[in-house]
Parts: structure tokens; sequence; C-alpha cells
């Protein structure tokens, strides 16, 4: 599959994945920053953004999506920030593929099975007939009787773009996603070890990496330390960006 992707800058390569229901864009403003320094390669997992779709969804395909993604572009083990989907496929591709990641970042997930809890976004993400919508806004307001955040909604939002006049549609694929989301859920991450580098984030509102994880980990990561940013939820890197970006900056310069 050829994913589509974005380069920004020269240097050390570092590419980013984006977690469920999310693109590449979600990380353009982060990206920009490192480009200063870093070679970055921001890529859209299958059946997100504008890469394509496909009733194949797990984190085995995304892993060798990204395998095939580096050895197209001939990219020298780069640094991998993954964040919660996209931080399971670099956790599945790190451990299968060790000689090819130069470090990892692994953002607010874990190597663990969880419970399924996107039932209520997908289940809003359904009521919406594209075919009769005529805004955003008439989405959002849909949707709003569901998803109460309004930062929840905005992200989902930003997957909305004109296919043809008069005609919205989303980025991702919800019908795969939807016949994987258990699956993708409780995974559990290939039986091997990544010994590198390797950084994980948590965020301290977050429950996605609980202290009795750290077993969980260690044993996948043996050279593993976690960070926690302060007051920031699962999506640390967009609640509490500098702090988050201060963290990683740390960790690239040792």
């Amino acid at each position: 599959m050829t994913l589509h992707y974005k380069k920004l800058g020269e240097g050390k390569p570092l590419l980013i994945l984006h977690g469920l229901f999310g693109s590449l864009d979600n990380w353009m403003t982060l990206a920009k920053e490192w480009s200063n320094q870093h070679e970055v390669w921001l890529i859209d997992q299958r059946n997100h953004g504008q890469s394509p779709h496909s009733n194949d969804f797990s984190y085995t395909v995304m892993a060798q999506d990204l395998d095939s993604f580096i050895q197209e572009h001939q990219i020298y083990q780069p640094t991998i920030i993954g964040h919660s989907m996209g931080g399971k496929t670099a956790m599945e591709f790190a451990v299968n593929s060790p000689e090819s990641v130069g470090q990892l970042i692994v953002v607010d997930i874990a190597p663990v099975s969880y419970q399924v809890h996107h039932y209520a976004i997908i289940e809003a993400l359904e009521s919406v007939k594209l075919d009769q919508v005529k805004s955003r806004k008439e989405v959002d307001e849909i949707i709003s009787s569901t998803i109460h955040e309004f930062g929840v909604r905005q992200f989902l939002l930003k997957n909305l773009y004109w296919k043809e006049k008069e005609q919205l549609a989303w980025r991702f694929n919800l019908s795969a996603i939807k016949k994987e989301i258990i699956p993708i859920s409780e995974w559990s991450i290939s039986e091997k070890q990544y010994k590198g580098k390797s950084l994980f984030i948590k965020g301290g509102a977050s429950e996605y990496i609980l202290p009795e994880y750290s077993k969980d980990i260690s044993v996948k990561f043996p050279n593993y330390i976690l960070e926690e940013v302060e007051n920031a939820g699962h999506w640390v890197h967009a609640e509490k960006k500098e702090a988050f970006k201060s963290i990683i900056d740390q960790f690239l310069s040792q």
C-alpha cells in the first residue's frame, strides 16, 4: 500500500504516526518546529487521512505498511514517534524490525490489551447522513448529542472534506474501523523485544498508561524511560505542546 505522507526539513530522520481517527495534519505544527533540525516524515496510516482505504486493518498490516514505507524511501534508522494507535503500530514494528529503528517514542499508550471504548464515537459518526448534510456545522450539531466534548468533536470534524460539490465525506474508513475496533483495541504485541532506547510519555490526566503496566512495558522495551506531562489528557501533544516537545527534545539530544 502506498501511504500518503509529507516530508519536511533535513537532518536525522524523525517519523510520526498519528492515532485513531487522526491524520498527519494533527502533527503539522510540531513537525514544522522539529524540521529545523530533523528530516521529518509525517504519514497517514491506512484508512486515515489521504492514504488508501482497505478492509484489512490490523497492527500487523500497519507495521508492514511502515516497513515498506521506510524501505521505499530509504530512511535509515529513524526515531519513530507514535501516538495511541500510531504508538501501537510503532511498537509492533520495533519489536519485529529492531534494526530499522533508531529510537522509539510512544505517546500515551502501552503494549497491553484495552477495553473497547470507541463505540459512542462510531455510533455518533454513523448517525450522520453525509448525503443529506450541507455543512460542518450541521454535522457538529448532530454528533454533539452523543459527543459532548468540544475538542473531541473538532478533532473528528477535521476529517470532513468535500468529496465533490455539495457532498461531504469522511477521510477515515469508518466501516473498516467499526469492523475491526475490537481486535484493534484488544491487540496483543508480538512475542519479541525492542532493546533500543525507548521513551514513553504519559498524559497526567490520562489512564492509558497505568502504574501496573510498567512490567508489560519493561518486558518488551527493557531500555525504556517514562515521562509524564502534568494536567494533560490522551491528546497530550495538543493539550500541552510545549511541555511535550521539551521532553522529546531532551530525549533526542541525548
